[in-house]
């Protein structure tokens, strides 16, 4: 397969200097555009190590692919490197022709401890010698187990953990924790106190790979929705663990005596007969992102399939990996939105890796967001709105977390488990931000504005409520 791509490219290339055709020779994956795109870059890459030396080290480790020293290149003030028309981080371009053509972005990366020059070092100088680096792959998110509603009726549970008939209480599901069953009566109180069960940023949270400076989580410039919202967050199931625990109708009295926890594997074959598992899949377009002025929704939703994604104030249409707010018309603009409207500019860089959304404010003016998935992690009130400066990234969203929330609402009930709704969508205001310390107290009152919807939570979600059913709720035209 490697000679034939040699041919192919020598064929394509004819006046290609010859240590680029040997390089390009193992290059994996193949089409017109990137075999075009992937001279370029490997043209580029030479250039630079003929400057330093390195060049003879390079086709070693692509040839080798054993053991070899760093091949270093010099970092630039953003830590990106530009090939013709296209930007990105220099490990993860090298990586990805050489090694994973699939490869996303730099949060699927981890350097190996034997390289001096790795990305995340942020050194003068950068390794991008391909097999410096491992890939990491996507955690598997445990099931969600549902209890199978009766064939006869749907039950709520009751205040003291549910009803199997009269005078007997059906337990909650078994606790799920890394593919495995506990097979303890544990309330979602007993689990969050638990340290296994707390919520802590995933590896990937605290990226160090990332080129762009994180929010401080000690305390970060946020601002806490109207007061209206504050008073009805203390009605919310679910608070931060900043705030207080789930609060649960279960007390850990009801917890059966002696019964500690026994790990059990979990696989199809041993589910409870009483319990459905319903699994995690990824969509096809793992967000949609609908575009506002002040109230008004303006054009249609942008169905995002890239894990990449740039939601600018250009004017291409066509682009897949980008969202231009500037070609969308409105015939009812104002002079303010208007003006905020130019201020855009390079907007926001949406990245989804690893089951996490990060956010990157690539504006010269900064974005604000508010995530109730975020701000449950860093023990924020769940309104809070977060400034992100420019070239500052923030953690939106956490797949893991929310399994974690899913599977302890379970336990409380449809009415529980449907509020999580709210953590499968964040929105990002640019240029003005809103809040109390704001005369804006309403994301509607900001000139421009977008809701991400996370398709993948949202359906993970769906199959969750349709599984357990309607609530036993008495609604009729009077109520």
């Amino acid at each position: 397969n490697e000679y034939k791509s040699y041919l192919r490219m020598s064929s394509l290339l004819p006046f290609t200097p010859p240590i680029v055709k040997r390089l390009l020779g193992w290059k994996r994956g193949s089409n017109d555009d990137d075999d075009k795109w992937a001279e370029k870059a490997v043209k580029s890459l030479v250039k630079k190590l003929k400057k330093t030396g390195g060049l003879d080290e390079l086709e070693k480790a692509i040839t080798s692919q054993g053991p070899t020293q760093c091949v270093k290149i010099p970092r630039s003030l953003d830590g990106r490197l530009q090939v013709s028309h296209r930007k990105g981080l220099p490990h993860v371009i090298y990586c990805r022709l050489w090694r994973w053509p699939d490869l996303q972005s730099h949060h699927e990366l981890r350097a190996l401890d034997c390289c001096d020059f790795a990305f995340h070092l942020k050194r003068d100088e950068v390794c991008v010698n391909p097999f410096h680096y491992q890939r990491v792959e996507t955690p598997v998110l445990p099931p969600v187990l549902v209890p199978r509603p009766s064939p006869h009726s749907f039950t709520s549970p009751s205040p003291v953990g549910g009803t199997g008939g009269p005078g007997h209480p059906t337990p909650p599901p078994p606790a799920v924790s890394g593919g495995q069953i506990k097979t303890e009566y544990s309330s979602p109180n007993n689990m969050l106190t638990d340290p296994q069960h707390q919520f802590s940023p995933s590896p990937n949270s605290n990226d160090n790979n990332s080129p762009y400076p994180s929010m401080p989580v000690e305390s970060p410039p946020t601002y806490i929705s109207s007061p209206e919202q504050q008073q009805q967050q203390t009605h919310d199931n679910i608070r931060s663990p900043g705030q207080g625990m789930i609060h649960s109708p279960m007390t850990p009295d009801s917890r059966p005596p002696n019964s500690p926890a026994l790990p059990i594997p979990l696989t199809h074959h041993n589910i409870p007969t009483d319990f459905q598992a319903i699994q995690f899949e990824e969509p096809k377009h793992w967000c949609d992102v609908s575009y506002y002025e002040l109230n008004n929704r303006v054009g249609e939703a942008f169905h995002a399939s890239e894990s990449d994604l740039v939601i600018d104030g250009f004017t291409d249409p066509s682009s897949s990996s980008r969202f231009c707010l500037g070609q969308l018309t409105n015939i009812h603009r104002v002079a303010a939105v208007e003006k905020c409207r130019k201020q855009i500019g390079k907007g926001i860089h949406l990245q989804y890796a690893h089951g996490e959304v990060h956010a990157v404010c690539l504006s010269d003016s900064s974005i604000f967001v508010q995530s109730q998935n975020c701000n449950q992690r860093h023990g924020w009130h769940l309104n809070t709105v977060c400034k992100i400066p420019t070239g500052c990234h923030l953690n939106i969203f956490n797949n893991q977390e929310f399994a974690t929330l899913l599977s302890q609402s379970v336990v409380l009930g449809f009415e529980a488990v449907y509020q999580l709704a709210k953590m499968c969508s964040f929105r990002v205001s640019f240029v003005k931000g809103w809040g109390a310390e704001y005369s804006r107290q309403d994301v509607t009152s900001t000139p421009c504005w977008i809701e991400v919807k996370l398709n993948g939570p949202l359906q993970w979600l769906d199959k969750v409520l349709s599984q357990m059913g309607a609530p036993n709720l008495t609604c009729g035209s009077v109520s």
